[in-house]
């Protein structure tokens, strides 16, 4: 919006639900301050507006089709300071408060508006500090998650493109550095992400770690073949071979037994 004084800020909504983001639009009415650039009702609009308005907050919504408030959150990065609107569980709220997010609950009242709103500004005025320097996106949805309850799906950001892999079709990750290598349907995706996390993040009845830099989706495995005196392959549906180590072997054993 051209003349905007350079003192308001620039606040992003995104949510499905459009009753919920006239709620979060009207609430704003009364801070002089506070602009809304931009409302989104999916995580892809959210990503695009991102890009395009460089708002100075987001108002998210967690629980979104396709890409959820943390895919969004994972795929724009950390920087901006994020106000959550969510009916998550405590296990969410615990996530929040230990990574120091705001966090609105549906259905969403004044007084704690204009409380969540005050923490963000105060937040955006201390130039000192950057908007999340403790978490990263993959941590907080990890913390939020309830226990046994695990990725269904891995979001990926290359440039300007979204990939979503379903973690049924993901057949193993590599470890590359700070980033894994996620081999689904003959291709292969890069994300930065380290395999520990990711490991933590999918259904471990599923995914097997057998080696230090392979991370294995036990439902791929036909056969294992010795190779040399201490280690062994992994020969996935696809002819792939992996290495797998003396623990790695120990834990495939284990899962085969558990499932007989």
């Amino acid at each position: 919006m051209s003349g905007r004084p350079d003192s308001k800020i620039k606040a992003l909504i995104v949510d499905d639900e459009e009753l919920a983001r006239l709620l979060i639009r009207e609430l704003i009415k009364t801070h002089q301050d506070v602009e809304v650039v931009a409302e989104c009702a999916n995580g892809f609009e959210a990503v695009k507006a991102v890009a395009e308005h460089k708002p100075d907050l987001i108002f998210l919504d967690v629980q979104m089709p396709k890409l959820t408030g943390f895919d969004v959150l994972e795929l724009i990065g950390s920087e901006i300071p994020v106000i959550f609107v969510t009916a998550y569980d405590q296990y969410a709220m615990r996530a929040f408060d230990v990574h120091a997010v705001d966090y609105l609950l549906k259905p969403v009242g004044r007084e704690r508006f204009d409380a969540a709103l005050e923490r963000a500004k105060s937040r955006l005025g201390d130039k000192s500090r950057k908007a999340h320097p403790s978490f990263s996106a993959t941590e907080l949805a990890s913390a939020a998650r309830a226990p046994k309850q695990f990725l269904e799906r891995i979001v990926i950001k290359d440039g300007t493109r979204v990939t979503l892999i379903p973690t049924a079709k993901l057949d193993y990750a590599e470890a590359q550095d700070d980033y894994v290598a996620l081999a689904s349907e003959g291709k292969k995706h890069l994300k930065q992400q380290t395999i520990a996390g990711l490991e933590a993040c999918l259904d471990p009845q599923q995914f097997v770690r057998v080696h230090r830099s392979y991370l294995v989706n036990f439902e791929r495995v036909v056969r294992i073949e010795p190779y040399g005196k201490d280690s062994r392959l992994a020969i996935l549906r696809d002819g792939t071979r992996l290495a797998v180590s003396k623990t790695g072997y120990a834990r495939l054993k284990a899962l085969l037994e558990q499932r007989d």
